[in-house]
């Protein structure tokens, strides 16, 4: 969990939980990155979190949930989804599975589909929101689309706090990457996008994922231009490059002005938590471009190396 320090006042979760009572949008942190919430039920609400993020409708929202009981309501997961709801949440996992109740999450929130995106967020923050307002919440990443992820509630703010009439801050996200989503699609669980839980951690506990290109659509963050800064990104860069900004991963890189190290010590996990925030930093640096070291794909490099191929426009 996160820091016990930032433990949510009873004000702060009354006013959140009034906020999406009224249609309202909230900036919420998870522990994953920063999120967008509104009512996963109100069709006006999840337009004006479209409308703010300049989010294309065909990307669906993931609704969040308190826990297992909760997700049972709106998704019909099957024995292995369950058994890593069990095992990973709350925690960075979203489980995509046939919708069974329409009014819970509307069709806007689904993009039209006969699915649902579902998963329980690791923070406190975000967990005494959910039981407060007792309804699934949809919140994607609380930036404008197409930009990085935010991990820290000052990012946030500038990204769509304008639209938001309540925002919690929860500290620095501490997993920095999205959820990992996994399909309970046609008797298969199929992962959709690689994030926070590695795919050897899934299975691990569920047994092998199956192959399952053509269910994409129903993940969101799949766009072939994604969480990209303003500068162009290069990526397998052998080394820092004079003018431009570099991010490193592993020893030998020397931090400065331009350069950021993802992980000194080649760690994955502490890459995975800094990749956004510092996209952001060197966007922020003025330089005309970022390159970026190559990053083991295993593990959680491989939800890394998605982003990035993603942000450098390299994925369709």
């Amino acid at each position: 969990m996160n820091d016990p320090a930032r433990t949510p006042s009873t004000d702060e979760i009354a006013r959140a939980a009034k906020a999406l009572a009224a249609g309202e949008l909230v900036i919420l942190p998870t522990e994953t990155v920063y999120g967008l919430g509104c009512d996963a039920g109100n069709p006006r609400a999840v337009a004006a979190v479209f409308a703010a993020k300049g989010r294309p409708r065909f990307n669906p929202m993931i609704a969040h949930v308190t826990g297992l009981e909760a997700a049972l309501k709106i998704a019909a997961l099957g024995p292995r989804a369950i058994k890593l709801a069990e095992a990973f949440w709350p925690g960075p996992l979203t489980l995509v599975a046939r919708v069974t109740d329409t009014s819970a999450v509307c069709d806007l929130a689904r993009a039209g589909l006969d699915t649902v995106a579902v998963r329980a967020p690791d923070h406190p923050l975000a967990q005494a929101v959910l039981a407060a307002f007792g309804r699934p919440v949809a919140a994607p990443s609380a930036n404008r689309s197409g930009r990085p992820s935010p991990t820290a509630f000052a990012d946030a703010m500038e990204e769509t706090g304008a639209f938001a009439g309540a925002a919690l801050d929860g500290g620095p996200c501490r997993v920095g990457l999205e959820s990992t989503v996994v399909g309970d699609l046609g008797g298969e669980l199929v992962l959709l996008r690689p994030g926070g839980v590695s795919r050897e951690e899934i299975e691990a506990v569920a047994g092998p994922l199956a192959a399952g290109a053509g269910d994409a659509a129903r993940s969101p963050g799949r766009l072939a231009r994604h969480y990209a800064p303003e500068a162009p990104l290069t990526l397998n860069a052998p080394g820092p490059s004079p003018g431009r900004a570099f991010l490193g991963f592993g020893p030998g890189v020397a931090t400065g002005p331009l350069t950021w190290n993802l992980s000194p010590t080649g760690d994955l996990a502490e890459a995975a938590a800094n990749l956004f925030g510092f996209l952001r930093a060197a966007d922020r640096s003025g330089a005309p471009g970022i390159d970026v070291a190559p990053v083991p794909d295993r593990g959680l490099g491989e939800a890394i190396n998605d982003r990035l191929r993603r942000a450098a426009g390299h994925v369709g």
